[in-house]
């Protein structure tokens, strides 16, 4: 059902043509992301979280007694770039608890052809799950509010849990719509914040289209609620590591800009600041 969001990724957009999806990066490339996203640990205490019948681990950064934010991952999964982001939100005034969960159980795409592959297998409304668990854990364990927020299919997943998990405070979602048939954001229940850019071409899912009908969505709810599109940006262009810009080029997604990173960060800050201050 909801491996659509998946297939709008991989047959929308000339960034993922089905040859560049079909050829796997050198071993060396896979060798050295796969090297990253174990180093980028170390700030990391790796805890378990349990819901339902099943038990998935999580990483926490960030001052005990901080407001709490769950950071859910792009389609590569828990990998260098995920984590490059909390650790920023960890240090962002006046401190959060950041909290990545592990969506994919362990497993991390090292190209496209992977990502594509697990993201097409997730059980999206059981990711709704691991991130209402998460929330709870972050609340049972120092956090008095907590917000949400991902990037790309997390984006997606950000929006859905204002819409399906009652305990979150705000979110804040970067380029990507959830499925209707997961969640529909004119029943937000939380504060939203959405981040687009203008050159998106992931029609369906976080193309300025698609960014437009979110805002007349949340509108509809009646919750706070912002949407901003930035000019010349295209997708996933809040990943600037060496190594996240190189891949996103590789993807044919040439724009970076600074700029536009630290607003979105200011925006995100601000937001977060409001809605999850005691």
């Amino acid at each position: 059902m909801l491996a659509a969001a998946s297939r709008i990724l991989s047959r929308s957009t000339p960034l993922l043509k089905p040859s560049l999806a079909r050829t796997h990066f050198p071993a060396g490339y896979r060798f050295a992301v796969r090297s990253m996203a174990d180093s980028a640990a170390s700030p990391f205490k790796k805890i378990q979280i349990q819901r339902d019948d099943t038990t998935f681990d999580a990483y926490v950064v960030g001052k005990e007694d901080a407001p709490g934010i769950v950071v859910v991952q792009e389609w590569w999964g828990v990998d260098f770039e995920i984590k490059n982001h909390a650790v920023k939100i960890s240090q962002l005034n006046p401190g959060f608890k950041a909290l990545i969960p592990d969506l994919y159980r362990g497993k991390v795409g090292l190209d496209t052809a992977e990502a594509q592959h697990l993201m097409s297998g997730l059980d999206w409304p059981g990711a709704v799950k691991d991130i209402h668990a998460s929330v709870n854990w972050l609340k049972a364990n120092g956090s008095e509010k907590v917000g949400v927020t991902g990037y790309c299919m997390g984006g997606a997943l950000a929006i859905a849990s204002s819409v399906l998990v009652p305990e979150v405070d705000a979110v804040v979602s970067f380029y990507g719509v959830p499925p209707p048939e997961l969640a529909d954001p004119t029943q937000a229940k939380a504060p939203v914040q959405a981040h687009f850019g203008e050159l998106d071409s992931f029609v369906g899912f976080s193309d300025v289209k698609t960014a437009k009908a979110l805002e007349e969505k949340l509108k509809a709810s009646g919750v706070p609620y912002e949407v901003h599109i930035y000019p010349g940006s295209a997708h996933a262009f809040m990943n600037i590591s060496p190594d996240g810009v190189k891949r996103r080029k590789e993807m044919g997604m040439d724009d970076h800009d600074p700029a536009t990173v630290e607003l979105a960060w200011s925006r995100f800050q601000s937001w977060m600041t409001r809605y999850l201050s005691a």
